[in-house]
């Protein structure tokens, strides 16, 4: 058990330690390297889901103490994601076979990931100040809209509950475009006092109806935990802009793995990418009056 939980350990820490960083691709990530693990897809996501919800309360409960979520949105946002996330498992089940479960998350995971490298890719494109362009002014407290924020909620819970992916990635960059004067500290707090319920509410549904694997779930409390404490320690002296380009990378990379594209292919894509992401990247950065290549300072910025 020992030798077999090793590497579920040190992958979790690993993860652990970018979500530190970033403070996103925690289920984005955890997930699909479970299944390259060889962990079925159903019991990856139900173990995730549980060992999130348990990381992701730290994180809230800081938040909270600063006072920096806005109520009123996270309000909506769970309401619209508790129900869907909860039921995610309970579509899985409805699909038939053990082995039917396994495909359909296959793809599922798949599609959300690569949606999840789309958005991920936008939210950069979203940081990036634009040319002759003053900061906009921030606020505490913008004009909810209720019904596209419950709408936002309900379709991020949804894909939750059923790849345990999205939490962190899908309804930021929806927050981002809807409430884009929300000051910075409001918005991480926000997301992440909405995720605990969320998660949580689907880490239920998948006990419900498929349980845990305590040999899954302890590597992945026990990696990942300290990982996610190391991250954030190291948080100012990483350049977070590089290891977010590299989480889009690997996120579309692992998708593309989950749709079952042939090795050759994957590495053309792959290659591809190492070679020419960095121009198609410098050219945007140059349309925004910004230099092509950034340079790192030290400690490294955010550009």
């Amino acid at each position: 058990m020992i030798v077999d939980a090793l590497p579920l350990t040190i992958v979790s820490f690993g993860i652990g330690i970018v979500m530190g960083i970033t403070g996103m691709g925690g289920g984005a990530l955890m997930t699909p390297a479970l299944v390259l693990l060889g962990i079925s897809p159903t019991a990856a996501v139900a173990n995730d889901l549980v060992a999130a919800s348990i990381n992701k309360t730290v994180g809230a409960l800081t938040h909270w103490r600063r006072g920096s979520p806005n109520m009123k949105l996270a309000g909506l946002l769970m309401a619209g994601s508790v129900p869907t996330a909860f039921i995610g498992a309970f579509i899985i089940g409805a699909v038939g076979t053990t082995e039917a479960q396994d495909q359909f998350l296959k793809v599922a995971i798949g599609v959300t990931l690569v949606v999840a490298a789309l958005t991920y890719a936008f939210r950069m494109y979203l940081g990036l100040p634009r040319k002759g362009a003053q900061p906009g002014p921030t606020t505490n407290n913008p004009v909810i809209r209720p019904v596209p924020t419950l709408i936002v909620g309900a379709v991020g819970g949804l894909f939750v509950g059923i790849t345990s992916v999205g939490s962190g990635s899908l309804i930021m960059v929806a927050m981002l475009i809807m409430y884009p004067t929300l000051a910075a500290a409001k918005l991480v707090g926000t997301d992440l006092v909405q995720a605990v319920p969320l998660v949580l509410a689907a880490a239920i549904g998948h006990i419900v109806v498929t349980g845990v694997d305590w040999w899954v779930l302890l590597p992945l409390i026990i990696g990942g935990t300290p990982g996610t404490f190391l991250g954030s320690r190291i948080a100012n002296t990483v350049s977070q802009s590089v290891v977010r380009r590299g989480i889009t990378f690997v996120l579309l990379i692992a998708g593309l793995t989950m749709f079952g594209v042939p090795p050759i292919a994957l590495a053309i894509t792959a290659a591809s990418l190492i070679v020419f992401g960095p121009f198609v990247w410098g050219f945007i950065r140059t349309r925004h009056g910004l230099p092509a290549f950034e340079r790192i300072s030290w400690p490294p910025g955010n550009s």
